[in-house]
């Protein structure tokens, strides 16, 4: 396994260049979720030259097989993300987003072009493995209800079925060249809430003749953390938080009605559940004491994310035989969602993170942010890395 080990690093180190290229045009070309048909496209093409045939799945995204001797016998999944953010760009690249409001601010061209030049690595190699990698470009993970979910509904996890699937994600806060992997629980659910909050608007300097629906959300807003605060179990992490509040009145004008929205996180289904009930119960009641009234919609997200142990213990020995134990690290619990926990539901799931900061070039911006980018030195390891997983998982 040594020998096949030094040919998967030879051959990342001979077309970490070539990658370099394909994610700096991703980047420059970002589209939105579910609007990914120049990138699906240009990916189509990669493949195509690789000798692969994809094929499309969910509009815009691609599935390809790359069959190893004795294709029958194992098929381990490879997952990628195609879509950007709708965020102006302010870094000051040659490959900056020709898109003017879209960028690649999560670095979902990294994840792209790292599983095109894996891809390349394991259709070189595939005489030195038995089984089957399904490689999968899915659509839309940063909007409701997640392409991994229609991905799912098409049937990406059947015709072959994977025994696991393995996906990576950027980190900005751990050095380039470095990895990170969590075994089992990893990453929360995200459900999205909607309140609209009713008074009566009128003159601001009467406000004994309105039923003001600003001051009934602001006491709604502080009122709702005790969801968290006295509900949740200090054993089970949650988030309740809100982003927006709009309020349309002016100066001197109580509006008639207040917008209210905010993302709940946690990682139990059955608490999950019950914080649902609680969120509308106090928000009703709360309204309703003030004299106001209120809808409520709680939109169900994401699940969360849990990896295998098995898969992921199996993932971490192959990283640290490929990188150096020095260079794998331990993850901690993260409260942000990703649509990558739907295929963690359904099969043994591996997702770890890739390193991507490097202090000393400034490269330090974290995820969604305009002035994101990574030290392209990451992707040598991660298509070498991603490539060496895989033909681990087939050969055991």
């Amino acid at each position: 396994m040594s020998q096949l080990s030094d040919k998967v690093k030879e051959l990342a180190k001979a077309y970490a260049p070539e990658t370099v290229q394909v994610r700096r045009h991703i980047h420059a070309n970002p589209e939105l979720s579910f609007e990914e048909h120049n990138t699906a496209a240009y990916v189509k093409q990669v493949l195509e030259s690789y000798g692969l045939q994809p094929q499309p799945m969910a509009e815009t995204g691609l599935v390809a097989l790359i069959k190893g001797r004795n294709p029958e016998k194992k098929t381990i999944a490879l997952r990628a993300d195609l879509d950007a953010l709708p965020i102006v760009e302010a870094n000051e690249v040659a490959y900056k987003s020709k898109n003017e409001g879209v960028m690649h601010a999560c670095g979902h061209d990294v994840h792209t072009s790292s599983l095109l030049g894996t891809a390349r690595i394991l259709q070189e190699l595939r005489e030195e493995f038995e089984g089957t990698v399904k490689l999968v470009f899915q659509p839309g993970e940063e909007k409701f209800p997640g392409g991994a979910s229609i991905m799912i509904k098409e049937g990406v996890l059947q015709n072959p079925a994977p025994a696991g699937i393995i996906g990576q994600h950027v980190f900005p806060m751990l050095a380039a060249g470095k990895v990170g992997f969590r075994a089992g629980m990893y990453m929360a659910s995200a459900d999205e809430i909607y309140i609209t909050v009713k008074g009566k608007g009128g003159h601001a300097a009467m406000p004994e003749q309105n039923v003001d629906p600003v001051l009934i959300s602001a006491h709604l807003i502080v009122a709702l953390q005790q969801i968290v605060s006295r509900h949740a179990s200090p054993k089970v992490p949650t988030v309740l938080s809100f982003g927006k509040v709009e309020a349309r009145g002016a100066t001197n004008v109580i509006p008639n009605e207040v917008k209210i929205e905010g993302t709940f996180r946690t990682m139990h289904e059955a608490w999950r559940k019950e914080a649902h009930q609680k969120i509308k119960k106090l928000a009703e009641s709360l309204c309703e004491s003030m004299g106001g009234s209120c809808e409520i919609d709680i939109k169900n997200g994401y699940p969360f994310l849990q990896n295998d142990p098995a898969l992921t213990e199996k993932a971490r020995a192959a990283a640290e035989a490929y990188l150096g134990t020095e260079n794998v690290v331990d993850l901690d619990l993260w409260m942000g969602a990703e649509d990558f926990a739907y295929y963690s539901q359904e099969v043994p799931a591996c997702f770890y993170r890739l390193g991507t900061r490097n202090e000393e070039r400034g490269i330090i911006s974290g995820v969604h942010t305009p002035t994101f980018d990574i030290d392209e030195v990451a992707l040598e390891t991660s298509i070498g890395l991603m490539a060496w997983v895989a033909l681990q998982e087939l050969h055991s």
